[in-house]
């Protein structure tokens, strides 16, 4: 098998992975005056077990070499942006995308298709029609089903890139509101749930009753608070001066959005720590 990489960085990091991968495998590598680097392997394995390595490698090669250049160029050239600022944001949304097996990036995906398995089964496709691969003119000739799969994935991390900036606006407003309001509460402490449960500070129950009472008496819809939002909402209308969570989940998203827009007066406690738990039963 001749395997050509123009740049020599490049081959340098094909090389270790290929190792990495399969130890019974020879490499004579030389310079190749068109070409560039020169590789021959030899190997004592099958052809299968050969092809996987290679295709393997060469996946590595291209994320770690190339993957960048490709989003910055989808960026600029399918969807115009030329801030350098959102630029990088949008960069780091999509390599998260690509990479990412957590739950959130997947569902942001809104399909489990991994761009990688996609990339290496291209690769393997080439790899294995000929003896003699050239990694330029795969990346250049054979990857447009995955090229265009990028562009895909590049929207998805522009319209991530949105939301949240349009989140940050919707918390930076928030705070901007309760900067100016007069607390109605020095303390109200809260336990995680499908939705929030409230308590004042001498451990009795918000009623749902209250929680509305206290929320009609503010124009939330100026910030844009829906009346019927229950986890967020009161705490506006309430302003308090400490906020004390208690659950065992601090990177719930509601949780995270109340400490983005309250900042300093929000402290998160485990669960046990919650101080009224009699009430939490009694009620």
């Amino acid at each position: 098998m001749d395997v050509y990489f123009s740049s020599t960085k490049e081959v340098i990091s094909f090389c270790e992975q290929l190792f990495h991968y399969n130890k019974k495998i020879e490499l004579h590598w030389k310079t190749h005056e068109d070409w560039g680097n020169h590789l021959k392997i030899d190997y004592q394995l099958t052809e299968n077990e050969l092809v996987d390595s290679i295709a393997k490698s060469m996946v590595d090669v291209l994320v770690d070499h190339r993957l960048s250049n490709m989003i910055r160029e989808i960026i600029e050239e399918y969807y115009y942006y030329t801030s350098d600022d959102e630029i990088e944001k949008i960069m780091d949304l999509a390599h998260w995308l690509f990479s990412g097996e957590d739950d959130e990036s997947v569902q942001v995906r809104k399909q489990k298709d991994d761009p990688l398995q996609l990339l290496y089964s291209l690769i393997v496709a080439d790899v294995k029609s000929s003896t003699t691969v050239h990694f330029d003119s795969v990346v250049k000739f054979r990857l447009k089903v995955f090229k265009d799969h990028m562009v895909h994935l590049v929207g998805l991390a522009i319209d991530e890139y949105k939301r949240e900036e349009d989140h940050q606006e919707f918390v930076n407003m928030l705070r901007e509101y309760i900067a100016k309001k007069e607390p109605i509460y020095n303390v109200v402490h809260i336990v995680q749930g499908n939705t929030f449960s409230f308590f004042k500070s001498d451990g009795k129950r918000f009623s749902r009753m209250e929680l509305k009472m206290l929320m009609q008496r503010e124009p939330l819809y100026i910030v844009g608070l829906d009346e019927e939002e229950l986890n967020l909402a009161p705490l506006v209308a309430m302003a308090p001066k400490k906020i004390k969570i208690y659950g065992d989940h601090p990177s719930e998203p509601k949780t995270l959005t109340v400490i983005n827009v309250f900042e300093e007066r929000v402290d998160f406690e485990p669960y046990h720590k919650f101080p009224f738990h009699f009430y939490l039963k009694n009620q």
